[in-house]
């Protein structure tokens, strides 16, 4: 052992007895590390729309708008979110409306893309979901309600 007192003395034979708190924001429980400036864009979305917030990566916590039918993800200067890093495709990745949500194509990229932990060709994305392009990690909040 260390011989750390403040350990040895401590009273094992005690539990302490832990207060529950009530949720006061379901946004921020479903998603803690949202600031409440993401939490009100979210909760503000127009309907068909949604939020990919950067959480990993150059721009950390830069907002992306999905409202249109296809959104190009790339380091093409003129992509529609443009993510100035060597790891990412010029046209990397398209965000493609499908219904009242999204999808994800990846455009032929050289790093991939990823939605959790799997590459994809095309995936449906749902509330909460991380995408990889590379060093970036964007999560995906469509508008309240949807799934």
């Amino acid at each position: 052992m260390s011989g750390n007192t403040e350990w040895n003395d401590a009273n094992l034979d005690h539990t302490s007895k832990l207060s529950a708190i009530s949720p006061s924001d379901p946004l921020e429980d479903a998603e803690p590390g949202l600031s409440s400036q993401d939490r009100r864009a979210i909760e503000n979305l127009p309907p068909r729309s949604a939020l990919l917030i950067v959480r990993k990566g150059p721009n950390l916590g830069a907002r992306f708008l999905l409202d249109s039918e296809t959104t190009i993800a790339g380091r093409h200067p003129k992509s529609e979110i443009f993510l100035d890093d060597v790891t990412v495709s010029r046209k990397h990745a398209a965000f493609v409306r499908d219904g009242d949500g999204f999808l994800v194509r990846d455009l032929g990229s050289l790093n991939g893309t990823y939605v959790g932990k799997d590459r994809v060709d095309e995936a449906r994305l749902h509330a909460g979901q991380d995408v990889q392009i590379g060093k970036y990690r964007l999560t995906y909040h469509p508008f309240p309600g949807t799934v």
